[in-house]
Parts: structure tokens; C-alpha cells; sequence
């Protein structure tokens, strides 16, 4: 066996289509006739708690993660090498198994927040006494640093000034082809096993007959993902006006969770997307899916020049505010119980399918922080446990963005419930569909139970603070209460949406 055999060391980008790790091994074994060695672990520490005591990684996004590792493997082996599997730290198993197997050079895709760093940093100093080849690629953004037209350093506190400036002179590297073959694993190797949910201490998460998608993992599901909402449904020439949509399945492309993973590039949706421009249409929807991709990008490069201050208490613009950490009526807003029906139905389909509309994101978020004035960083963490599509960089991006503490936050913005209700659910389907003891109500009622009389109660069998609650706080006199707090500490300008 030749000693300068080749490791690639799968992390979230879990796909064989457009992978720069897999390409450069390729190449490289090519050239001099090496075994590439493809290899995923199981960090333990990815099974652990958060800071305030929920699961670092639960169910919903476990499964999603276990299937689409193993959809990696079936997808390894159809180029007749396969994905070995391990379970520990990384830089605990890796390094033992490259002395074991004449690994040479290691690939990977490097990651931005601290706890991704410090293990490649372990690692990496292991691997320099080994004297052990590393290569690693940034391969999770649509632009690359290199392409941009700043340093990271000076990348715009304002997502606005950079879109601006990216889109002046739009440069994307290539897609990187899929190797035709590779070599295959050594007989004797065993490839070990891919764990399930009760290997990994979780339970099997009940089923929901109430999800209007199911989302399975793996880069073959998110590319049949693609094809149907592009081709098959051809939805993306609707995405701008739908995009805000809820409750239906195709009302946004809901790549979020194979993109988080790595499953999906967003590379290859920028390609097909100009595919469809060529082939169909090209409008504001077809631009507006490119837009957000830039904010998934926009975000990533944040982590990158802020650094750890994206996940401290005052945020990235250092605002200290004396958050509460109220377990009790923190744990009325995980439950979907604050008797404000469209914060309850979309935590309820949280808790339930571990999706959740940005929209919906954004009102929950807004709820938990301008009205209950609870600290953010519990709701961070709560969606970090949950939801299947999370990704750290976006994920607490989006809470400093929401708890007015981020770069590009609009000083104290609180979401109108009530207006939110009106504009994105009018005649109350969503709220329905995932609070059934309000399914009886009329639209110009559901929204806001508190008001109905108790002959309307009787008549629609709706037992206000029985079958539903009644709100846990007043809509306005509490985010005015927190307003005040918030300009206490921050003087800046102050908008209401």
C-alpha cells in the first residue's frame, strides 16, 4: 500500500456534486496513483448540551444528519470507494487512523465559529508532527473570500452596502466537477457503522401528520428538492410574492436545511437559476432566491471578521441590556402557549417537525426578545437544538439581527403581531392548521381569541385561559416597557415593523 494515500474529512458539506475536497483528492491521487480515503465522524460533542441545557443536537436534526450521511455513503459507493465511519473527536480518531492506513495529505472544508476552529487547530498541530500534508477549502458560501471585492476585515457592517458592492462585478468560481471514479477502500478496512438516534442517546421524534413537507436528508433528496421546485412545480418564478408563505410546502424553495449540511451548493442553485433564466423566465423572483443566498453568505462572512462576539450576551454591537431568563414563560414560548396565536402555531410546528418559516422565525424571535425581554441567547439556543436546518453563522446572526444587538440591526424593530397576523395569514389558515382548538373561529377572530365575548367563546367552544391561554402580555405596553430599557442602553434609531 502506497504511503501517500489521500484522507478527506467530510464536515457540513455532506455531497459529491460540487466538492472542492473531493475534486482536489481526486486530482491529486490521479497523478500519483494514491487511495483517497473518505471519511465522517460522529463528534460526541455534537450529542452534549448547550449552555442552557438543551440537547446540542436533537432528534429532528440528528436524523436529518444521520440520513444524509448515509446518503453520502450510497452516493460514495456509486464511484466504487465508500465512507468510513467513526465515532469520537476528530482530532482524537483521525490522527490514529492516518498512521494506521499511510495517509499522506488530509482535505477538508474549513469552518468559521469556535467551536469548528478549535478542533481543526487541535488537529492540525497532531497532524504537523505527523508531518502530515493539510489542505484545507473554504467551500460553503456562494462567493469566495477571494472574489470579493474587500478584505473580510472590511467587509460592510450594512448587508445592504454589500450586496451593492458584490454585485458591481459578480464573480463565481466554476462548479466542481464529480469525479468519475475513485479507488476502491481496502478489503480489510472496515467502514464501521452509521449510528441511529438511540446510539447517539435521542429518541425517534413522534410523527406529524400535520407537516405539510417531510424533509429528508442527503444530497439526492435536496437535488429532487430542486427539481421539483424549479422544474417540476416551476415555483421559482413565483418565489418573491410566496417566499413570506408559511403553510404550503412550495410556497418558499426550502433548501435551508441540505444547504446547512452541506448537502446542496449554492453554487449549483445559482447555476440552475440561471438555467431557468435562459430556459423559462427571468423576473425579480429569480433574482430575489440569488438575494437571499447572499444573505446566507453575508452572515458566514460576519462570523468570519466578528469572531466569537456573535454568540456573547451584548452581541455585536457590545449593548449589554439585562436580559431576563424567566424559565417559566420562556417555557410558555417553546410550547406554543403565550396566547398569541401566530407565535403559538409556528412554535408548535417547531416543536413538531423542527422546521420553521423565516417569517415565522422572525415574529418568534421578535416576541421572545421585544416583549417578553428574554435574554436571546436562551432562543438561540432553542432553535440550535431543534431546528434541522441550523447553522450557526445565520442562525445566531439572525438573533442578534431580531434582539437589536446585531451589526446590522435597526435599532429597537419589534414585529406587530397583530399586523404580521393581518399581512401573512389573513384568513388564519396557518394558525389553524396548527392550533385545532382555534379551527373553529372565524378569520376576523382567530387572531386575536382575547377579544371574544363569552357567548362567542360558547358558540365556537373556545374556553379562553382553558382550551387556549389567555396572552401572556400585553402586545404593546411590553414591548414599549422594553423599548424604554433598550434606549436606556442605546440611544439609536428606532423603527417599528
Amino acid at each position: 500500500m502506497t504511503n501517500q494515500n489521500i484522507l478527506v474529512w467530510f464536515r457540513n458539506d455532506l455531497r459529491i456534486h460540487d466538492c472542492e475536497t473531493l475534486y482536489r483528492a481526486f486530482q491529486q491521487a490521479q497523478q500519483t496513483g494514491a487511495n483517497v480515503f473518505p471519511i465522517y465522524c460522529f463528534d460526541p460533542r455534537h450529542f452534549g448540551e448547550t449552555s442552557f441545557g438543551f440537547p446540542k443536537t436533537g432528534a429532528f436534526r440528528s436524523q436529518f444528519l444521520i440520513e444524509s450521511v448515509g446518503n453520502l455513503r450510497a452516493n460514495l459507493r456509486s464511484l466504487n470507494s465508500d465512507l468510513i465511519i467513526r465515532i469520537g473527536k476528530p482530532e482524537d480518531v483521525l490522527p490514529e487512523f492516518i498512521q494506521q492506513w499511510g495517509i499522506s495529505s488530509i482535505y477538508y472544508h474549513t469552518e468559521i465559529t469556535s467551536e469548528e476552529t478549535t478542533v481543526e487547530t487541535k488537529l492540525s498541530k497532531i497532524l504537523k508532527k505527523q508531518n502530515i500534508a493539510i489542505h484545507s477549502f473554504w467551500g460553503s458560501t456562494l462567493l469566495h473570500p477571494e472574489d470579493l471585492p474587500f478584505a473580510i476585515a472590511n467587509l460592510p457592517e450594512l448587508f445592504t452596502n454589500f450586496r451593492k458592492q458584490v454585485e458591481l462585478d459578480f464573480t463565481l468560481l466554476p462548479i466542481f466537477p464529480t469525479p468519475n471514479s475513485l479507488n476502491p477502500l481496502p478489503d480489510n478496512l472496515d467502514v464501521g457503522d452509521i449510528p441511529n438516534l438511540a446510539h447517539l442517546g435521542l429518541s425517534e421524534p413522534q410523527p406529524c401528520d400535520r407537516a405539510v413537507l417531510k424533509f429528508c436528508g442527503g444530497e439526492s433528496a435536496a437535488i429532487k428538492r430542486l427539481e421539483h421546485y424549479f422544474w417540476q412545480s416551476d415555483r421559482l418564478q413565483v418565489y418573491k410574492q410566496t417566499r413570506n408563505g408559511m403553510l404550503n410546502a412550495d410556497d418558499s424553495s426550502k433548501f435551508s436545511p441540505w444547504l446547512a449540511l452541506g448537502c446542496l451548493s449554492p453554487r449549483y442553485i445559482y447555476a440552475q437559476v440561471k438555467q431557468y433564466e435562459s430556459d423559462r423566465l427571468a423576473n425579480d423572483s429569480t433574482y430575489w432566491l440569488i438575494f437571499e443566498l447572499l444573505w446566507r453568505d453575508y452572515f458566514r462572512f460576519v462570523a468570519a471578521k466578528h469572531g466569537n462576539k456573535l454568540f456573547h450576551r451584548a452581541g455585536l454591537r457590545g449593548m449589554d441590556l439585562p436580559w431576563r431568563q424567566d424559565w417559566e414563560r420562556f417555557a410558555l414560548w417553546q410550547t406554543g402557549q403565550t396566547g398569541f396565536p401566530l407565535v403559538d402555531a409556528n412554535m408548535r410546528e417547531l416543536s413538531a417537525t423542527g422546521f420553521m418559516s423565516n417569517r415565522g422565525r422572525q415574529n418568534v424571535a421578535s416576541f421572545l426578545t421585544k416583549n417578553l425581554g428574554i435574554d436571546w441567547r436562551m432562543g438561540a439556543e432553542w432553535f440550535e437544538s431543534i431546528l434541522i436546518d441550523y447553522d450557526p453563522c445565520s442562525n445566531w446572526g439572525n438573533w442578534n439581527y431580531t434582539a437589536g444587538i446585531g451589526n446590522d440591526a435597526r435599532g429597537f424593530r419589534f414585529f406587530n403581531i397583530h399586523k404580521q397576523s393581518q399581512d401573512y395569514d389573513p384568513h388564519g389558515e396557518y394558525v389553524k392548521h396548527w392550533l385545532p382548538e382555534l379551527a373553529a373561529l372565524p378569520a376576523n377572530k382567530v387572531h386575536q381569541p382575547w377579544k371574544l365575548l363569552p357567548i362567542e367563546q360558547k358558540r365556537f367552544q373556545v374556553r379562553l385561559g382553558v382550551d387556549y391561554p389567555n396572552p401572556v402580555v400585553d402586545l404593546f405596553a411590553s414591548a414599549k416597557a422594553n423599548e424604554q430599557i433598550y434606549i436606556a442602553n442605546y440611544d439609536g434609531s428606532q423603527s417599528k415593523g
